[in-house]
């Protein structure tokens, strides 16, 4: 797959779980990040190319800074890793047939941002690991780790059976998150636009929770609501993914 953008293709060639085929560079480029390069245990030498011969390989309007690799895709994370790894505050965010993958990138960089100590996705009715998914997370596809599952309801079991207790975000929720009496091991779960969260995983939650609404919008963008959700959640209970 290619990675293109200046953080997605550093925090790739940083990944030793990646091998990277090609990188590609404008000159610009290469001289603004050779410190980085340097920095790295195998300096990788990229080739220099002008700016066409990388936007030629990529979506129209893709914004590449000049940065552009072609990298093996990542191994699935694992649930019972994330389990394992998981203190005794940890936060686990699940997205719940969330498909766009500019959402589910930038719910991997809140996530990053704040600690959480991954995010899971289900096989079907969830983006691929594509560089647009790679670049809208900026970098922190490569730090925070993405588990697929084939049900939700069978891991939210999982995730309550190891001691996480289970938020829905929903604006129909009984309280405000800011008011949720919840400590220790912690599941968001978030839907999809318009559809939210489906009967079932509303089922497997503890507790249906809402950010307080004061404009005439119901709801947020999903990834807005990740963001805000996990600023206020790490506020309040001082998270930590290890």
């Amino acid at each position: 797959m290619w990675v293109y953008g200046r953080h997605p293709v550093l925090a790739a060639l940083a990944n030793p779980e990646r091998r990277i085929f090609r990188l590609m560079m404008t000159q610009d480029a290469a001289d603004r990040a050779a410190a980085d390069l340097a920095g790295l245990p195998q300096p990788p030498q990229p080739e220099i190319v002008p700016r066409e011969r990388i936007a030629e390989r990529l979506p129209a309007g893709a914004v590449h800074q000049g940065f552009l690799a072609a990298v093996s895709p990542l191994l699935d994370a694992a649930l019972e890793d994330i389990i394992a790894a998981a203190g005794d505050r940890a936060l686990v965010l699940a997205l719940d047939q969330v498909t766009d993958p500019h959402n589910v990138g930038a719910i991997l960089r809140s996530a990053e941002a704040f600690g959480a100590a991954g995010v899971i996705v289900t096989e079907r009715h969830a983006p691929e690991e594509t560089g647009t998914l790679a670049k809208a997370a900026s970098g922190a596809l490569e730090r925070v780790p993405l588990v697929r599952v084939v049900n939700l309801s069978r891991a939210l079991e999982q995730l309550k059976a190891a001691g996480f207790w289970v938020l829905g975000l929903d604006e129909r929720g009984d309280k405000a998150l800011a008011d949720a009496d919840m400590d220790g091991r912690l599941v968001l779960a978030l839907g999809a636009e318009g559809e939210g969260l489906r009967r079932l995983t509303v089922e497997h939650c503890d507790l249906l929770v809402r950010l307080p609404m004061k404009g005439a919008m119901p709801s947020l963008n999903v990834s807005n609501a990740a963001a805000i959700s996990l600023y206020e959640l790490s506020r309040k209970y001082l998270l930590s993914n290890n």
